[in-house]
This record gives structure tokens, C-alpha cells and sequence, in this order.
């Protein structure tokens, strides 16, 4: 993970608006997952739990296991923002992550959706503040966190 593409201030941009989102994890990353299933409603039978098919995305969204995977994206989203000089030390956790996620059926394709959720997510909670200059950090952000995560799928074969 290159830790240079993110200039001091985009690093900044990041970390200030982070800590107006970072208060309420919950609340924001259902934001987050709403749009998610608004915009690709195909991902909604990736999250089961328990054998238990969700029949809709409001039943998986107060569900309280989706509840705490909301939780464990955010302190993903956590982690990236507090290690913004020093990236590469994640690579690991992200490649093992992606392995993770490669597991249970997501596709590389799907995180594109995700990025653009994520977006509106902190436009809602940002406001006129999520400016064009923060937009940009936060996908430069992003496309690294994916390239390592996608370094997990790379690493397994391909399913027959």
C-alpha cells in the first residue's frame, strides 16, 4: 500500500472529517449499508447469519449480527484513517480480509459499489463541508484499501 499517495493534506481532509463521523458508528454505517442495497440490491443474500435468509434490506439493517458487522467496517474504515502515514502497515490485516470476503461470495467488482456508498455516507453527514478536495482523499483512501483487500483474492485460485 503506498502511504505517499495521500498528500498532508488529504491526510488532514481525511482525519477532520472522519472525527465528525467516527462518533457514531451505527448510525453512519447503516447509512452506509442502505445505499449499498439501494444501489445493488443483488448483494442483500451475501449477508446471512445463522442460516437466515433476510427477506428485505430493513430486516438485515436492524438485525443485531449486521449490526456488529456495521460496527467491524467502520473500525476498518477506523483503523485505515489512524494508520494514514503508515498504510502499509495494514496490508496484512486488508489481504486476509479480502481472502475473507472472497469466502463468502463477494466479488472484487462489488467494492466499486461500495466506495460510492461510502461517499454518500459521508456527504450525508458532512454536508456543504464534504468538499471536491475531501471526496478525492477519501478515494484515493479507499482504492488503497481495496488493492490490498483485492491482494486477498489474488491469492487464492480461482473456484471451479
Amino acid at each position: 500500500m503506498e502511504s505517499g499517495a495521500l498528500s498532508r493534506t488529504q491526510q488532514a481532509l481525511i482525519r477532520e472529517s472522519w472525527q465528525r463521523v467516527r462518533g457514531d458508528p451505527v448510525q453512519h454505517g447503516t447509512v452506509l449499508f442502505s445505499r449499498l442495497f439501494d444501489l445493488d440490491p443483488d448483494l442483500l443474500p451475501l449477508f446471512q447469519y445463522n442460516c437466515k435468509q433476510f427477506a428485505s434490506p430493513q430486516e438485515c439493517l436492524s438485525a443485531p449480527e449486521f449490526l456488529d458487522h456495521i460496527r467491524k467496517v467502520m473500525l476498518v474504515i477506523d483503523a485505515a484513517v489512524n494508520h494514514l502515514e503508515n498504510l502499509p502497515c495494514l496490508e496484512e490485516y486488508l489481504c486476509n480480509l479480502g481472502k475473507k470476503h472472497q469466502a463468502v461470495g463477494v466479488k472484487v467488482e462489488s467494492f466499486s459499489t461500495v466506495g460510492e456508498s461510502l461517499l454518500y455516507m459521508l456527504e450525508n453527514c458532512l454536508g456543504t463541508a464534504f468538499c471536491p478536495d475531501m471526496q478525492e482523499a477519501w478515494t484515493k483512501l479507499y482504492g488503497a484499501v481495496v488493492k490490498a483487500m483485492q491482494r486477498g483474492w489474488d491469492a487464492l485460485p480461482e473456484g471451479d
